[in-house]
């Protein structure tokens, strides 16, 4: 991957939010309508601005599951990323969230639990699983379908412990970071031999970007609808 241009140039969201975000409004969020490819797309690589990458008419796909895990931290909501290892067989040193390809009779909701005890050591049994997953992702490079679900660790903070082979860093992450404004921006990569426009949040030292920023692009926008409909 080599930058074409250095500038930085901030993407339109809403406004800051003004107070944190509680386990209760995630729930309300959760609990309304996804959003949807519109949301992803925000978050997505396009060849140039306005554009997108064209995508086949019903991919048909292998299917995968990720986690977003919210857990208590002093009184604030945070949950975890990682960056991968780079001996993965795919997307080698990015930022990620747990998960990974779901097992022949295994549905997708066991599938992010099992991915998240085995990087991470979570179990499973302290884990509830908040309303309904959010919108499948297809990702055309790897050929799978990415279906996120949001998960609240029940007792108190987790422990987690890094699988050596899969995670090489757990990165707990704010999610009062992910909803700044501040936080998200572009830069001009280039991406297997072409030009392209990526967007990505900037959270720790890295920049989030790809599929991983398509899923909590549209976790953010259902939190912030749901706060904004809360502030009127």
């Amino acid at each position: 991957m080599t930058r074409l241009t250095p500038s930085l140039i901030a993407v339109q969201f809403l406004p800051m939010l003004q107070k944190p975000i509680t386990l209760d409004a995630v729930r309300r969020a959760l609990a309304g309508a996804r959003v949807g490819r519109a949301a992803q797309e925000r978050m997505s690589p396009r060849p140039r601005p306005g554009d997108v990458f064209p995508m086949p008419e019903n991919p048909v796909g292998k299917q995968a599951a990720v986690l977003i895990l919210l857990f208590e931290r002093a009184g604030e909501l945070y949950f975890f990323l990682t960056r991968r290892t780079e001996t993965v067989g795919t997307h080698k040193g990015q930022i990620s969230l747990p998960g990974g390809a779901r097992d022949a009779d295994e549905s997708l909701q066991a599938t992010a639990l099992r991915e998240a005890r085995e990087e991470l050591g979570i179990d499973p049994a302290q884990v509830e699983i908040l309303g309904a997953p959010l919108t499948p992702l297809f990702i055309p490079v790897s050929g799978f379908w990415v279906t996120a679900f949001v998960g609240y660790y029940c007792c108190d903070e987790p422990q987690p412990s890094a699988s050596a082979a899969e995670v090489y860093e757990i990165l707990p992450t704010r999610l009062a970071d992910v909803l700044d404004e501040n936080a998200v921006a572009e830069e001009d990569w280039e991406l297997r031999g072409y030009p392209v426009r990526v967007p990505f949040f900037k959270l720790h030292t890295y920049k989030v970007w790809g599929a991983t920023a398509m899923i909590l692009g549209e976790f953010v926008s259902l939190l912030r609808a749901q706060h904004v409909g809360q502030a009127q």
